[in-house]
């Protein structure tokens, strides 16, 4: 299984930003596929993650009502839309899949980081 985000970049506070993650191989629609990011220095964050049937999705309380995570099963694609981002938004940010079902923020499968960089 390969994970290929891309979408990362530099962008102005209240500004908006998508993140795309194409996996390999097919994902189970009870498995769950996320973001996370780490900020330098700081540990690793849970940002948001949805179940691949689309049923169920997670939003990290600190982007809550900013970031919305979807996904697109045809292309076996996972996004991230950023709107509103701050400077605490500045992190390499990481997609992430489950191998089997279990809790949401459980994942198994990870991808090389995007650099995300918020300018106040």
């Amino acid at each position: 299984v390969q994970l290929q985000a891309s979408g990362g970049g530099l962008v102005q506070a209240g500004g908006s930003l998508r993140l795309s993650c194409a996996a390999s191989g097919r994902t189970s629609s009870r498995n769950v596929a996320g973001w996370f990011r780490q900020a330098p220095g700081k540990e690793r964050e849970f940002v948001a993650a949805i179940r691949w049937s689309g049923i169920s999705t997670y939003i990290g309380d600190s982007v809550k009502g900013r970031f919305t995570i979807s996904r697109d099963n045809a292309k076996n694609t996972l996004y991230l839309q950023m709107t509103r981002v701050k400077p605490d938004d500045t992190a390499v940010y990481y997609c992430a899949k489950q191998a089997i079902p279990g809790r949401f923020d459980d994942m198994h499968y990870w991808g090389k980081g995007t650099q995300v960089t918020v300018s106040s």
